[in-house]
């Protein structure tokens, strides 16, 4: 295979607002991350993501963009990025963005100019369309829930487009001026040493030009806008484009969110003719919820899940590179999400999730806390959610009929804001992430689970982390967990069976994602036992006994 140097990175994704703040002004900044080098080196992670840090409003915490190129006063300045940047290189840690360039803030220069002059170059940088018969242009809804079209002020019949929130205008990117605009914008931050980008919300770009009605979906008469404008057909004309002008110039490392992206149409995001170094596929995470509705809960079962995440891994793995994860700021913790039993909340669950995907082929993502085992919170009113999205959410959900309690139980479970509650340093008041109230509530477990509780000890999820790590970087079988196939390998519903092969070397992950004991046949003998998330392992004939949640790593 064409090794490349982003295959051997294990990357930690940070959101800013809630890692650490350096100022105790409640909010999460970049001289805080700075601080706190010491303790991801010593994790063993080698790349830091950082959620958007850039000029923004703060309508969609940082995902509406007012200025690419100048750093939200909350977060620090220039200076302070350049010195994390520093910092981390000398710490073997690379650092990569988010970048952000399907849509921006509507308080963006150029969407302002675009307001203003109807004859200004940019009103064609947006999407800007007449209503009909007193009404928007089309009845999509917004992801955020309400009309994907805003009324432009004091223009009587024209509105704007937003995919997302209605301060988020979507960028018009059948204009080439624009896109050229971006690519500089782009080339610059891979000019001042970052090693690449997280692409945010990129199969958005393209919307379908015939801007035609969809078939109601909902008791707000609206029809959701992804058939329309996500994952359209001619997204990789803009996606050749972009590689060409931006980061085939740069040895850089880039991974795409591509939510909702069919197998066949995987080869425009990744492998040979592919945009992006890697991609999320996100077919398996939203195993718990229908369209994507945190009001629409759905009972899954393991083997559905398993079915999922192996058909995952064995399509990406024909043509090109995947970025294993199990949470994200925009995912709820999963030890709630996939631990159905709370009894195993605390220890063997989450190490047993955490060796499930961590050694799937693909650069493998943390998301801060996980390593920790964060758990979700529990919130008793809309007012203690910060989420744009979790309030549209509780809206549709009343919309639809369910009570107030109802609503509220869907966001304890699925928020977004489950995630981005502050980072827990120690037991101490708001858990030493400030001396000021955070500027979202804490998790009440905090006391509990929190990194100082954790370092130390040798028997914590923490470390459990660092183990997994230091084997995959640097022991005897790196090559086999980085560059070996995949192969999924037949066994119980509820156990996830895999073995990586690389040379004249397999390694086989075996998960009981079960708080029942199970057994699984062994078909050859074990040579070396890598892992195990519990003290023994137990025989019985031919055949291995696993705990409820036990995960091995062996080499067969």
């Amino acid at each position: 295979m064409n090794k490349k140097w982003w295959q051997n990175e294990v990357v930690y994704q940070i959101y800013p607002k809630s890692f650490f703040d350096s100022n105790n002004d409640g909010i999460g900044d970049i001289y805080g991350i700075t601080q706190k080098l010491d303790y991801l080196k010593e994790l063993g992670i080698t790349m830091i993501w950082i959620c958007p840090i850039y000029q923004s409003p703060m309508d969609d915490n940082g995902y509406d963009i007012s200025d690419y190129e100048n750093i939200h006063p909350d977060f620090g300045t220039k200076e302070d990025l350049e010195q994390l940047i520093l910092e981390a290189k000398k710490r073997n840690i690379k650092l990569i963005m988010d970048l952000v360039i399907n849509h921006t803030s509507d308080e963006h220069f150029w969407f302002q100019q675009a307001l203003k002059d109807s004859k200004s170059p940019y009103r064609n940088y947006y999407i800007f369309k007449e209503g009909k018969d007193g009404h928007p242009p089309t009845n999509w809804r917004s992801v955020f829930g309400g009309s994907t079209w805003e009324k432009v002020p004091h223009e009587d019949n024209l509105y704007y487009f937003h995919s997302f929130s209605k301060k988020q205008p979507d960028l018009n990117w059948e204009n080439p001026q624009m896109r050229q605009e971006l690519y500089a914008m782009i080339n610059r931050w891979l000019e001042k040493g970052i090693a690449g980008f997280r692409v945010d919300a990129i199969n958005f770009i393209k919307k379908d030009q015939r801007f035609l009605d969809g078939d109601i979906d909902g008791s707000d008469q609206l029809s959701s806008c992804f058939d329309y404008c996500r994952n359209i057909p001619g997204l990789e004309v803009f996606f050749d484009e972009m590689r060409k002008e931006t980061f085939d110039k740069y040895d850089c490392m880039t991974v795409s969110e591509a939510v909702g992206v069919d197998y066949p149409n995987v080869h425009s995001f990744i492998g040979e003719h592919g945009c992006f170094s890697m991609m999320f596929d996100f077919n398996y995470t939203n195993i718990d919820v229908e369209n994507e509705d945190v009001f629409k809960p759905l009972n899954w079962s393991v083997k559905e899940y398993k079915e999922l995440l192996f058909k995952s891994q064995t399509e990406i793995q024909k043509l090109g590179w995947s970025a294993p994860f199990l949470e994200n700021h925009d995912q709820p913790r999963c030890v709630n999400k996939l631990i159905k039993d709370k009894k195993y909340h605390d220890y063997y669950g989450p190490t047993m999730l955490a060796t499930m995907y961590f050694y799937l082929r693909g650069t493998p993502f943390i998301y801060q806390g996980q390593e920790l085992g964060m758990l979700n919170f529990k919130r008793t009113s809309i007012e203690e959610f910060d989420d744009i999205n979790a309030h549209a959410q509780y809206q549709r959900a009343l919309e639809e009929g369910f009570r107030k309690e109802e609503a509220i139980e869907f966001l304890n479970n699925r928020s977004r804001d489950n995630s981005r509650t502050p980072f827990p340093w120690k037991d101490d008041l708001y858990g030493g992430f400030s001396k000021h109230q955070p500027w979202i509530l804490m998790n009440e477990n905090y006391h509990k689970i929190n990194a100082m509780a954790q370092v130390q000890n040798p028997k914590s999820v923490y470390a459990y982390y660092q183990k997994m790590i230091t084997i995959r970087q640097q022991s005897e079988y790196h090559d086999t967990l980085v560059y070996g196939t995949f192969e999924p390998l037949e066994s119980d519903d509820e156990i996830i069976c895999y073995k990586r092969c690389y040379a004249k070397q397999t390694v086989v992950v075996i998960c009981n994602f079960s708080s029942q004991k199970k057994s699984i046949k062994m078909r050859s003998s074990i040579k070396k036992i890598i892992l195990n998330n519990y003290r023994d392992i137990w025989f019985k004939e031919c055949h291995l006994i696993l705990n409820p949640y036990q995960s091995l790593v062996i080499e067969l």
